[in-house]
């Protein structure tokens, strides 16, 4: 791979905290699956009908619009990438919004040999900016890489923002892919991108941030019919055929474990009240998320990623994800930022120790300014 990720290399290296705000998915789901007698002999070269069928259903889409692969949201961006990179070589720039979540940017880096990017400012919300994407973009634009709710702000598109984004796309003719995994906290605010624009707009999304499955690792495409059909060719052509266990796992979970999930969910709600309870008393600005698990932080710290590395993991146990590793432009020059994702997955709802962490987190920041 020509262009590894340095976020998501420090992820795995972090030494185990007694603290750990990082994770901006669920954890601590468990479930008795009850699967009964399964044929695991069975292939499908167009995933599980029935899995298909639910997912159809759930995003109001026809069962040929669906994707599934177990992949979870981030393979399916790789192999999406790369598959529209290879649909017209003649279309070889794509845009990245700025600041994004990283791997996406080295996804897009490794299929397009010019990356541009589209910024979105602190100072407008981190909203999209059509008249911005129109100055951007060329004849030669094949795609435009999003996420909705943006990654890292939490700011979340509306269908009049998205439809405005969709408008340039369409008269450029260039595919918008929107990572919409954190949707998945609250779907019904939050539209697909493909449902504003069926032609060009190319959702990706999982189950593994807002309900703890992880290690389902299914992941889910909304594409035009054309897309998927050219997916399922290139898993055939790869892997060969996507994990049929999982698909039947994903069904069992959206109908029978549905009302399992969102309680799950919600009990992340108090958790979140507490979060910003405590930011808005102490005086941190942040960012608010309307509905992940994550917070964009601005703490009195020139530089959160040798503060993390530096002063809170070793001194503290604690470990926060420093803000530089959403600021790449199109390098790997690391920004000083005094930005901060404060994640709140790993924190157990059933016997939280929230509390006792934010102390902790502030007496970081305090003995260190």
């Amino acid at each position: 791979m020509k262009h590894p990720s340095l976020y998501l290399d420090w992820y795995i290296h972090v030494p185990q905290v007694k603290y750990d705000f990082r994770s901006s998915g669920l954890s601590c789901f468990k479930h008795n699956l009850l699967l009964g007698e399964v044929d695991l002999s069975i292939n499908y070269t167009q995933g599980n009908p029935e899995a298909a069928q639910l997912l159809a259903k759930r995003y109001r889409v026809k069962s040929e619009n669906i994707f599934v692969l177990s992949e979870g949201a981030s393979g399916q961006n790789a192999r999406v990438i790369r598959c529209l990179a290879e649909k017209n070589v003649k279309k070889n720039e794509a845009v990245v919004e700025y600041p994004t979540y990283e791997p996406l940017l080295r996804q897009v880096q490794e299929n397009f040999p010019i990356v541009k990017r589209l910024e979105r400012k602190e100072t407008e919300a981190y909203r999209l900016d059509a008249d911005r994407l129109q100055k951007v973009v060329s004849e030669k634009t094949g795609l435009l890489v999003l996420t909705n709710s943006h990654t890292p702000s939490g700011a979340v598109s509306d269908r009049n923002e998205l439809r405005e984004i969709m408008t340039v796309a369409s008269e450029h003719e260039f595919y918008v892919l929107c990572d919409e995994v954190y949707a998945e906290f609250n779907r019904n605010a939050i539209p697909t991108v493909f449902s504003v624009d069926p032609e060009w707009g190319v959702a990706t999304t999982s189950f593994t941030k807002a309900y703890g499955l992880g290690g389902l690792r299914a992941g889910i495409v909304i594409a035009e019919k054309e897309v998927v059909d050219e997916l399922y060719v290139d898993v055939l052509n790869t892997v060969g055929t996507s994990s049929n266990i999982v698909e039947i796992i994903t069904a069992k979970l959206l109908t029978e474990g549905a009302a399992a999930l969102e309680r799950h969910k919600q009990e992340w709600t108090p958790l979140k009240k507490e979060t910003e309870k405590w930011l808005n008393e102490k005086g941190f600005e942040y960012f608010p998320n309307r509905v992940g698990i994550t917070y964009w932080v601005k703490i009195p710290v020139e530089d959160t990623y040798s503060w993390t590395n530096r002063h809170a993991i070793p001194n503290y146990s604690l470990a926060t994800v420093p803000g530089a590793f959403f600021l790449f432009k199109n390098d790997y020059k690391l920004t000083k930022s005094s930005m901060m994702r404060l994640g709140l997955g790993n924190i157990n709802p059933d016997g939280s120790n929230l509390t006792k962490a934010l102390e902790t987190l502030r007496e970081a920041v305090d003995r260190n300014s």
